[in-house]
């Protein structure tokens, strides 16, 4: 009898307990429907490479998803998990991102938060020419070119993609010289600019902005100097020096690359101012040869004419007449000058000047 008595008491016992711990757990459940995320914020990180893309992570305290709302964009908005990031690409401009955050109980908690997209203005902007002023460039940070070839009024840029070469650009037959610009562009407001002073005839050696490059071989030299004999045809302030030094081979002479090349639908004539200082140089010739056409067409050696000297100690003119050369065709471009001087001996020392170099009918 005592034993079922001590039976029923622990059995009583036991469903007083089990009753206190569910009633405990029933309590606890509605307080956690009441909690919800605390101390939302954000980390921004912003590319540098005019990309705009933006890394998002949310953050909170006792939060188990977020959603992040872009601010820019119709329905822009991403879900992303505690510890996780989301990317969007944003155009340069200033944003409002709001962060909601989910706790375990539902509750959400969002907060705004203010972004600024700013690009960066390109870097080592490298422009390049080839042809018959076909165009490129290059620079970092840039998103797109605008090319400006500086022979109209009011020109309105010309686009240009990174990687692309622009095709050819024909410049007319006077004025100049051109400045060549280049607007490398960030994608933003920020752009950077080059220039570059384009080099084709007439070639009179006076604008300190060209570079009047005469490279040279066979052991000649070349240079800008200042006129030797200011008077008569040539009154100008500065004049190409060539130096056929001793020895230099028959076949030395100077090479310029044109930024503009020798257009023959311009004309076929190419007069330069020549002086000679010694009257023993009297019938020796200068060579103007025009080398690399635009089309491969005519082949180098053929724009070839020697003509001689005739006087010393004044500016002449020689002419150079190439409508007499067969096999050139009509709207030649060529994009290399090259003088000679008495080819047809080594050299002794003889000096020469040229000057106002230009292409005429």
């Amino acid at each position: 009898m005592k034993k079922i008595k001590f039976i029923f008491s622990f059995v009583l016992l036991l469903a007083v307990t089990v009753s206190c711990t569910v009633e405990g757990i029933n309590t606890d459940t509605a307080l956690l429907g009441t909690d919800s995320a605390a101390n939302v914020n954000k980390i921004f990180d912003i590319s540098t490479d005019n990309s705009g893309k933006v890394k998002i992570t949310p953050t909170a305290n006792g939060a188990t998803s977020f959603q992040v709302v872009y601010g820019q964009g119709t329905g822009s908005a991403a879900t992303v998990a505690p510890g996780s990031s989301t990317i969007h690409v944003y155009p340069e401009g200033k944003y409002v991102v709001k962060i909601i955050a989910t706790s375990i109980s539902g509750a959400k908690t969002e907060q705004t938060f203010p972004l600024e997209v700013v690009y960066r203005a390109p870097e080592s902007l490298l422009i390049s020419t080839s042809g018959e002023m076909k165009v490129k460039a290059t620079a970092l940070y840039a998103k797109s070119f605008l090319v400006y070839y500086g022979d109209v009024a009011n020109e309105v840029g010309t686009p240009m993609a990174i990687g692309q070469e622009l095709p050819a650009h024909t410049y007319p037959a006077t004025g100049g010289p051109f400045i060549l610009k280049v607007v490398a562009q960030s994608g933003g407001a920020a752009t950077t600019q080059g220039t570059k002073t384009l080099f084709g005839f007439p070639i009179d050696f006076e604008t300190a902005a060209v570079n009047y490059f005469f490279g040279t071989f066979g052991n000649v030299t070349f240079s800008k100097v200042a006129n030797p004999n200011a008077t008569g045809l040539n009154t100008s302030a500065t004049v190409g020096k060539y130096t056929k030094s001793m020895g230099a081979a028959s076949w030395s002479g100077t090479y310029s690359p044109l930024n503009i090349p020798v257009n023959f639908s311009y004309g076929k004539k190419i007069k330069v101012l020549a002086y000679n200082p010694d009257p023993a140089n009297i019938g020796k010739k200068l060579n103007v040869e025009l080398e690399w056409s635009v089309d491969g067409n005519p082949e180098n050696g053929v724009a070839v004419i020697k003509v001689p000297f005739t006087k010393s100690g004044a500016w002449e003119e020689i002419i150079f007449d190439y409508s007499a050369i067969s096999g050139i065709p009509a709207g030649a471009k060529f994009t290399q000058l090259v003088l000679r001087y008495n080819d047809s001996d080594s050299g002794i020392g003889e000096v020469i000047y040229v000057d106002n170099i230009r292409l005429t009918n």
